[in-house]
């Protein structure tokens, strides 16, 4: 079996494009693809490698974890991947009709339910606070910064961003905010803190609200700040403005409907709402929303990237809100993802003594660096929309 896979994937790697992949296995070297900028080396260590990767992402992922192979540089490796992946997505929608009504019933079977996404969330935000202060930065925000100097330090690139996003809404101390997905109090502090205005913030995680509420009560704002541990399903109350920042990727694609018409819901009828989304290609949402991937089992269970297609498809059926800008900020996550994995390499040390094992760490560190590649090559893009009430001028 394992010869048989190494034949049907060096098969495959024949048609690599954009860059060149060499195979290392012992004393042998197989090259693919082309001349080009990009130039990639993995090395076997096993030949269950390719019985592994013939099952996608999870296999790539899992055999990594494992060890079955290295390449020194995963950025590169996922940008090649990511480069030739038209292919693939193109066998995908053949298969399609086969494939995704039985993807799409089992995903249904395990949608995000209030008590299932507690503890899908819980997967992965109450890992423990510790590690995400090993590579955030200080202000904690767990979503693309704005680096408006190249020179920008981490931490100025956040608070750039949490500006750019005031601005957007241009918050004023008569505004009362809700923020859905509150990760570690960032955006309401500051935007308390700098703009003046009443906060309202929510999170499902057991550690982010325990962490959001030391941070606002340290910051002297709990008289304008309050930190919920409530579903966005189970709010209730108006609001002037609406800020929700990288949390549309946890909803799930049956809950996109929801998400929107609860938005809408909750705005004042001259309200504005700030999306911060990390979007699919919309040509790809169809394959990808329904498929497994190492994504949405390892690092954000139930998790799911929209398209933009398929935002404006829920506004216009399940609410009022019209879009009056879009900003394209992709760019900036490449730059944010490299000084985060940057950061969580050298914390490995620190990570192994907090009881973070090899694996993990592993796991991780190719998840930083498939996201990072995926941001370089447009596989992904993030965006923030502002969206508009009827009566918002």
């Amino acid at each position: 079996m394992n010869r048989i896979a190494r034949l049907i994937v060096l098969r495959l790697l024949r048609e690599i494009h954009g860059g060149a992949l060499t195979i290392v296995e012992g004393s042998e070297r197989l090259t693919f693809g082309e001349p080009a900028a990009l130039q990639v080396t993995l090395e076997v260590h096993s030949p269950r490698f390719y019985r592994a990767l013939l099952r996608g992402s999870v296999g790539l992922c899992e055999s990594y974890m494992d060890g079955l192979w290295e390449c020194a540089d995963l950025v590169a490796l996922t940008r090649l991947a990511a480069l030739n992946v038209s292919s693939l997505d193109n066998l995908r929608r053949v298969l399609a009709p086969v494939l995704i009504p039985l993807q799409r019933w089992m995903r249904w079977l395990r949608r995000n339910t209030i008590g299932r996404s507690r503890k899908q969330i819980a997967a992965h935000y109450d890992l423990g606070n510790e590690l995400f202060a090993l590579f955030l930065d200080p202000t904690m925000m767990y979503s693309c910064a704005v680096f408006e100097e190249p020179q920008s330090t981490l931490e100025e690139a956040s608070l750039a961003k949490l500006q750019r996003v005031c601005d957007k809404l241009d918050l004023g101390p008569t505004d009362h905010v809700l923020e859905i997905g509150s990760g570690w109090g960032g955006f309401a502090v500051y935007a308390a803190q700098q703009h003046g205005c009443r906060v309202t913030t929510t999170t499902i995680s057991q550690e982010q609200h325990a962490y959001a509420t030391e941070r606002v009560r340290h910051a002297g704002l709990e008289d304008r700040v309050t930190v919920l541990l409530q579903d966005y399903r189970a709010l209730e109350g108006r609001y002037d403005k609406l800020v929700s920042i990288e949390m549309i990727e946890a909803v799930g694609w049956q809950n996109f409907p929801t998400y929107f018409r609860r938005c809408s819901e909750l705005l004042a009828e001259d309200g504005a709402m700030l999306l911060q989304a990390i979007v699919i290609d919309d040509r790809a949402y169809q394959v990808e929303k329904a498929g497994k991937s190492f994504i949405n089992t390892y690092i954000f269970p139930g998790g799911c990237l929209p398209s933009m297609e398929i935002i404006s498809r829920c506004m216009a059926r399940h609410t009022n809100l019209r879009q009056v800008n879009l900003e394209d900020i992709t760019s900036h996550y490449a730059e944010t993802l490299a000084r985060w994995r940057v950061r969580f390499a050298g914390a490995s040390s620190r990570l192994g003594e907090l009881g973070y094992d090899e694996r993990f760490r592993r796991l991780w560190e190719l998840y930083l660096c498939y996201c990072e590649g995926g941001f370089r090559e447009r596989r992904i893009q993030d965006v923030q929309l502002l969206l508009a009430k009827p009566d918002y001028r």
